[in-house]
């Protein structure tokens, strides 16, 4: 299972597919949003958290079918799925480095791209720790609608219809912990919130991925 997370973080970071686009799309929505919406600082300072959220959401989503897809091409998930590994430490492992390549360095980029959008300081924090407890969800949930779509032909669309009902719930309370944060309220009822979503899809999503996966492997 480590060797199969290392291996794949290895190929997103060679590849730079996966890994550059997420971040210029979160760079592109966030330094476009102010020539939309005009150079109102206090009208930046109230979306930002917003914002930054969906930005990181839709970046996330950009990658998700090369959680499989390429495996799937050149016969690599066949092997996987008749080796020892169980299916959801194979899938496990997919979506772990899935939000290393991906989630991580979306969280590390959000406190500098919210200084342009004035997000009051007192949010950078919650920014952050939101980001980071809650990107997890993203990757996790993803690996499933991945695992669901793997082998279909253009299932990109299908993808992100399966997926963007179920983000919902983490982006409520992942904007909603910065908004707090921004505006002097205690944020941590919406992050403890948001965290627990996070886990029950790190723990959860796995073991369905791995059914989806058998389904369609057969």
């Amino acid at each position: 299972m480590i060797a199969l997370f290392k291996r794949d973080i290895m190929l997103a970071f060679r590849s730079g597919g996966g890994f550059g686009l997420a971040l210029s799309f979160f760079l592109i929505v966030v330094m476009f949003v102010p020539f939309g919406v005009g150079a109102d600082l206090a009208l930046l300072a109230i979306i930002a958290p917003g914002i930054l959220w969906i930005g990181a959401l839709l970046a996330c989503l950009l990658s998700l079918d090369r959680i499989f897809q390429l495996d799937f091409e050149d016969g690599t998930l066949d092997v996987l799925a008749t080796s020892p590994l169980p299916g959801e430490a194979i899938t496990g492992a997919k979506a772990a480095a899935h939000w290393v390549t991906t989630g991580l360095p979306l969280t590390l980029a959000a406190a500098p791209l919210g200084y342009l959008l004035n997000l009051p300081s007192e949010a950078y924090f919650w920014l952050v720790a939101s980001l980071l407890t809650g990107t997890p969800a993203l990757s996790f949930i993803g690996s499933f609608g991945a695992a669901i779509t793997v082998g279909v032909k253009r299932g990109g669309l299908l993808l992100s219809l399966l997926v963007l009902p179920l983000y919902i719930p983490t982006l409520i309370f992942g904007a909603q912990t910065v908004t707090r944060a921004a505006t002097g309220q205690d944020p941590l009822s919406t992050w403890a919130m948001m965290t627990g979503l996070s886990l029950f899809a790190v723990a959860a999503m796995p073991l369905a991925a791995a059914l989806a996966l058998r389904v369609n492997l057969r």
